[in-house]
């Protein structure tokens, strides 16, 4: 099991009580392909800002790999998202004046589990993997939507 989602509910209090999300239950598995569909305004983004671990104000349980995530700190979730969760946004937040690799070192560097030399290693094996390894000296903001959206992911 890679995610687990117990009870979630969430409710917006302002400008009244609206329950968004009522009781969500599922589990994904490793190499699972999960897709979330639904109406405008039914509670999408919502589920994946929680799922995210964004949102901590909600009742229910969340577990990743097992670990109950739900009422750890927020140091403590920030580390589990630049850890364990991987995300691909609408807007790619690349910084502009740095290169693509620089671009994907980043969240590494910030761990500071590796020395910049792995940091790098791992970083052109991505970029390799995602056919964009030409790209790497390049800035970010110098190449395609699309190539920002794979260098996002």
């Amino acid at each position: 099991m890679v995610l687990q989602a117990k009870h979630i509910n969430k409710h917006f209090k302002k400008p009244v009580d609206f329950h968004v999300l009522k009781d969500i239950n599922f589990t994904i598995d490793n190499g699972e392909f999960v897709s979330i569909m639904g109406k405008s305004g039914c509670g999408k983004s919502t589920l994946l800002y929680i799922l995210s671990t964004m949102d901590t104000n909600y009742d229910g349980e969340l577990f990743i790999k097992g670990e109950k995530i739900t009422g750890k700190s927020h140091d403590e979730l920030s580390h589990i998202r630049n850890k364990r969760i991987g995300f691909v946004f609408q807007f790619h937040y690349l910084l502009a004046e740095f290169s693509v690799l620089e671009n994907v070192m980043l969240p590494a560097k910030k761990l500071g589990d590796k020395s910049i030399e792995r940091i790098e290693e791992d970083a052109i094996e991505k970029l390799r993997m995602l056919d964009i390894e030409k790209l790497a000296l390049k800035k970010a903001s110098q190449i395609s939507g699309g190539e920002k959206e794979r260098v996002a992911c």
